[in-house]
């Protein structure tokens, strides 16, 4: 997916804040679009497919204390995310919103939509959810996440 975006904002050069053109702004995105493949889509889907899909698929609840450690690990994660990657900026490459925001956000869905609100006592993640969903547009947002939001019926 991440090679798809990157191609698409080659083809169709779309504006600059979603693949900047300043070196050290693209490298930061680049960095965090490489992380998040072993970090925060590693662990959100981890525990969106144990706490919704395996039990969808089985019909078998995963075991707390499971669950519990699967929930430990994202929020080491989120951590992680938190003071690596946003510290203290509105956005992962400074003042504007990026593709590393936009793939970050849609993989911290997928642990939301399992029943799992990891915005809930970070509100330095919180605040950023609301900039990167006001700046793509709270109304698509809502609409892109239509189905996974109601993935257990």
């Amino acid at each position: 997916s991440i090679a798809i975006l990157l191609y698409l904002v080659h083809k169709f050069k779309t504006p600059d804040h979603w693949y900047p053109s300043d070196l050290q702004k693209r490298a930061r995105v680049d960095e965090f679009l490489s992380w998040q493949h072993t970090s925060i889509r590693a662990k959100g889907s981890k525990l969106f497919l144990t706490k919704v899909m395996l039990p969808l698929i089985t019909g078998q609840s995963l075991a707390p204390e499971k669950l519990e450690f699967i929930t430990g690990e994202l929020n080491v994660t989120l951590k992680q995310f938190e003071e690596k990657f946003l510290q203290d900026k509105p956005f992962i490459a400074g003042s504007e919103v990026s593709l590393a925001d936009l793939v970050a956000l849609v993989e911290l869905m997928q642990p939301v939509c399992a029943g799992y609100d990891l915005f809930e006592e970070r509100p330095k993640l919180k605040e950023w959810r609301r900039r990167v969903e006001e700046a793509v547009g709270k109304e698509l947002f809502q609409e892109a996440h239509q189905d996974i939001r109601n993935i257990k019926n």
